[in-house]
């Protein structure tokens, strides 16, 4: 048994009692095994012990390892969890079957023309910068309601819920439980939040989609230069 496979068992538990802690079915929580920069030696054992989602955060990694390994294996289900850049859209409502990183209008909008085109629909979830940082991605959060209803009111998309990456120097329930308020203010129930150091917390404030990695998987190589 591989280190991944043991993790994953080890991660699988976790969810279970994090779930029924909280009074919630553990079968409403899925886990989305956090893919980028591992090869396929790595991710497949962990699909032939029978996980199906999985995350990547950019568009080409994505279309170099998963197209054959979508084909290889059934039921696989692909999460485009980094920032989408419009010229790359095309190829992620072909590729992926949810976007968690819908962040601004032209993005939006770029998506919606291609699942149109492509006769795709792909989940969607609005990104909220929950803690304003300049530099993260993501509608702010008083501008969240407003741009709900132009993906769904102006542009017919239909948005499953909503993602935060909350910022690093702070804790995280506080904005865990400021994605679910603004999610119930605006009537969804999909929030994706939650990655392997907070995962639990998550999951006790209501995610629907956990977004775990290295804890799966191991620490990653570091960038090259």
């Amino acid at each position: 048994m591989t280190d991944g496979v043991e993790a994953l068992r080890d991660i699988r538990s976790r969810i279970e009692l994090a779930a029924k802690g909280a009074g919630r079915d553990p079968q409403t929580v899925t886990l989305v095994a956090v893919s980028k920069t591992y090869g396929e030696e790595i991710i497949i054992p962990v699909i032939e012990n029978g996980q199906r989602a999985f995350g990547e955060n950019r568009v080409q990694e994505a279309k170099a390892k998963w197209p054959n390994l979508k084909n290889r294996f059934q039921g696989l289900e692909l999460h485009l969890i980094g920032p989408l850049q419009s010229n790359k859209t095309a190829e992620a409502v072909e590729l992926f079957d949810a976007i968690h990183t819908v962040d601004r209008p032209k993005i939006a909008k770029a998506i919606a023309d291609e699942m149109a085109k492509q006769g795709k629909r792909p989940k969607l979830f609005v990104q909220v910068n929950t803690g304003e940082e300049e530099q993260k991605a993501g509608v702010a959060p008083r501008e969240t309601a407003a741009f709900l209803h132009h993906c769904r009111d102006e542009l017919k998309l239909e948005i499953s819920g909503l993602m935060c990456i909350p910022p690093v120097d702070e804790e995280a329930a506080l904005h865990f439980g400021l994605l679910a308020t603004l999610a119930r203010e605006n009537g969804l129930t999909g929030l994706s939040m939650g990655m392997s150091d907070d995962f639990e917390t998550a999951i006790a404030l209501g995610a629907t989609h956990i977004r775990v990695g290295s804890a799966i998987f191991g620490a990653r190589k570091p960038a090259g230069p």
